[in-house]
């Protein structure tokens, strides 16, 4: 009898504490944190890295910011050959050397190192996945600028134009090889069906959010450290982007051959990178409305210096922030030992942060009254030159505006 009262005794106990340990997980479910939420409101772009993937290889790396305040977005390119000192391996090699399929925190630490952000979710997604993605969007959207013939008897993979590629074509515009395209535009290619993924995603969140099943099904597509909540949240949050305005920004460098493989040594060592990823942070949080990123802006760089070649590495640096750079030349002098820089824009805030990327504050504002511009236009008076034209001195050493 004893022993009977002491086994139900226990019982109770046990079920009294397996009651109080589900009654504690709920109630830690309910106040933890959101970390979706939390990155939202930390005053800073929300970092998320998006790889797709062929054969456990990194085909294309991508990191997207994303500012929800002003729903602006950028998104960086990132080389799967960029060459630089991988500190988990101690040696120069690849980026991409790091990359594990089944454990992609290194990967991601060494884009974190080179960008000098933290990125918040990662996001993968292989070609056979994609394919599953883009049926279940119902097509993405992409412009081919001129026709795709990959066979001997004349038959048209992709027509020029707006074209909705289903699954399998999908699979095959991110894949496919021709000897006469160049790896730049093979790039370009990505990036414009990432950038229609990421459209696509938008137009079609609250479908994607519609059921349960759908989510799920959503969810099984990507390799993410994201629970399926924050997926859809992330998703929803495409879709108050206005992708025509998303620029895309590409680690641009140097290509050298080292221990027979070709690497891209990013320019200035990763200096020239993390000073337009800054700068593009900074214009992500502009308020709407701002004339940060309302218009483009266009550029004249003029070498007013005996260094040969000068004016071209400039405008690289300019093009690289994002300007539109519509003219190089020389100077009338070659000995102007002040870097100027003259706005005609009209818009003073954007000089000076024009004047920022290279720390030149000598800025002369000869922008016209714009009804004189308009008076001029009318007659056919006005020469146009563009917003900015920054004439280099001897001052500047490259990079930047010395004392």
């Amino acid at each position: 009898m004893v022993n009977t009262k002491t086994d139900a005794s226990l019982v109770l106990l046990l079920l009294i504490a397996i009651l109080l340990i589900a009654g504690a997980v709920v109630v830690f479910m309910i106040i933890r944190p959101d970390p979706f939420q939390e990155s939202l409101s930390d005053g800073k772009p929300l970092n998320t890295l998006f790889v797709i993937e062929h054969e456990d290889r990194p085909l294309s790396s991508f990191v997207l910011m994303y500012y929800s305040d002003t729903n602006r977005a950028a998104i960086f390119d990132i080389p799967g050959s960029l060459g630089l000192i991988i500190q988990q391996i101690n040696r120069m090699d690849r980026i991409d050397a790091v990359y594990d399929p089944r454990r992609i925190a290194p990967f991601q630490t060494e884009i974190e190192r080179l960008l000098d952000i933290e990125i918040s979710f990662s996001i993968v997604l292989d070609l056979e996945n994609i394919g599953k993605l883009t049926d279940l969007l119902m097509g993405v959207e992409v412009f081919i600028p001129s026709p795709v013939n990959l066979y001997q008897d004349g038959l048209i993979l992709f027509p020029s134009g707006i074209n909705r590629l289903d699954g399998d074509k999908a699979i095959s515009y991110l894949n496919y090889e021709v000897p006469e395209e160049s790896m730049e535009m093979a790039v370009f290619r990505r990036q414009r069906f990432f950038s229609g993924l990421i459209r696509r995603l938008g137009e079609q969140s609250q479908f994607l959010s519609s059921s349960t099943p759908v989510s799920r099904l959503l969810y099984s597509l990507f390799r993410t450290d994201m629970n399926q909540r924050t997926l859809i949240r992330l998703v929803e949050e495409f879709a108050g982007i206005d992708i025509d305005r998303v620029n895309f920004q590409s680690v641009g460098g140097d290509i050298r051959e080292v221990s027979g493989q070709s690497l891209l040594f990013p320019h200035m060592n990763g200096a020239l990178i993390r000073d337009i990823v800054r700068q593009t942070q900074h214009i992500l949080i502009q308020a709407p409305g701002s004339t940060f990123i309302d218009r483009s802006f266009t550029v004249e760089v003029l070498n007013g210096t005996t260094q040969t070649g000068l004016a071209g590495r400039t405008a690289d640096l300019f093009r690289s922030f994002g300007y539109d750079i519509i003219a190089i030349g020389n100077a009338d002098q070659n000995d102007i030992e002040r870097t100027l820089i003259i706005d005609r824009s009209g818009y003073r805030e954007m000089a000076i942060a024009f004047g920022e990327i290279i720390r030149c504050t000598n800025i002369r504002f000869d922008a016209p009254d714009h009804t004189e511009m308009e008076s001029n236009f009318m007659f056919g008076s006005f020469e146009y030159r563009s917003d900015f034209t920054i004439i280099l001195g001897r001052d500047f050493n490259g990079r930047f505006v010395t004392e």
